[in-house]
């Protein structure tokens, strides 16, 4: 199996770990507006990881860390449900992960976000993760794998940030017991017209941006067109970003690198 849970393995596996890559998840437990539960970011990052377990190619070993599923979530504060972190707090928690990790023989570690909302961390850690014990850490954010090809239009694509049609459409296909198509519609972001008004300014522009809380873009705490999400649509997007991430992990497996034994 190319794939392992880290409870799964024995002491002496690791010791065995030879070229092996460990996999991060990091998460979020936050609003998702009315339609879609507070665990969404963590149901997603869970289901693109067994995804990549089918696709992955069976000579690559995966030790699969548990997911951290609270994150840095400051922006959907104002809803209740949301559970957030300081980032120094997560900052901190997950570097002592990967003290562990390197302890236990790895120098190899994917970190995987599916967060929106905490990149900047992840950065930070794997440089951190880097400088102290000569790791070689990718950080994978999950917007970062792309979309398939024709999938989202380029409106929904750039202002569909948040429990909107691709969240939504993949929780239908991973949860869909816990997805309330009732209440979702259309919910359009502050940041279209923000965007219009602005020649270089909107919320989360390419390089350039603002800080912004959730409610900024749209009173529900979320944007884009979850009315129109579906399960065909969400197994497709599932099936690509679980492509993506397996190859990601495969290249970092065979990456010539120069592993190290310490700090650099």
């Amino acid at each position: 199996m190319a794939m392992i849970d880290w409870e799964a393995l024995t002491t002496n596996d690791l010791r065995e770990g030879g070229l092996s890559v460990a996999l991060l998840p990091v998460a979020a437990i936050e609003q998702h507006g009315p339609h879609l539960p507070l665990g969404t970011d963590a149901f997603i990052c869970d289901g693109v990881i067994d995804a990549a377990a089918r696709f992955l190619n069976p000579d690559t070993r995966v030790w699969r860390l548990p997911t951290q599923r609270i994150g840095v979530s400051p922006e959907h504060a104002s809803f209740p449900g949301t559970l957030s972190m300081e980032p120094e707090v997560a900052l901190a928690s997950w570097h002592a992960i990967g003290d562990s990790v390197a302890r236990a023989g790895l120098t190899r570690l994917v970190i995987f976000n599916s967060h929106g909302g905490q990149p900047g961390v992840v950065d930070q850690l794997a440089l951190r993760l880097r400088r102290s014990h000569g790791m070689l850490v990718a950080r994978a954010n999950i917007f970062g794998l792309g979309l398939p090809d024709g999938a989202v239009d380029a409106t929904e694509a750039r202002f569909g940030l948040h429990g909107g049609l691709v969240e939504t459409s993949l929780m239908r296909v991973l949860r869909p017991d816990l997805v309330r198509m009732e209440l979702a519609r259309n919910f359009r972001s502050r940041d279209e017209d923000i965007a219009e008004a602005s020649g270089m300014l909107s919320a989360e522009g390419a390089g350039i941006g603002i800080g912004w809380l959730a409610e900024d873009l749209n009173p529900a705490g979320v944007t884009g067109d979850a009315a129109a999400a579906t399960s065909e649509l969400g197994g497709r997007i599932l099936d690509h970003l679980g492509t993506g991430l397996a190859r990601l992990l495969e290249d970092v497996a065979a990456l010539d690198w120069p592993d190290s034994e310490g700090a650099v």
